[in-house]
């Protein structure tokens, strides 16, 4: 019985941790766009170009 003179003020600072950094998140903007990131992934991208064209003919020595 005495453990929970313990661990009861170890939860509530516990959850005092939790919901602040809940706010900090919320008012840093951590929530403000959540369907951007969800769309991005589908987005196709243009497809990089080549270093060189690979149909130039190469020199022959």
């Amino acid at each position: 019985m005495n453990i929970l003179l313990l661990l009861v003020p170890i939860s509530l600072v516990l959850l005092g941790i939790a919901i602040a950094s809940f706010v900090w998140a919320v008012r840093r903007g951590q929530f403000d766009d959540l369907d951007t990131p969800a769309i991005d992934i589908l987005r196709e991208d243009s497809l990089p170009s080549p270093l060189h064209d690979p149909t130039e003919a190469k020199d022959a020595d």
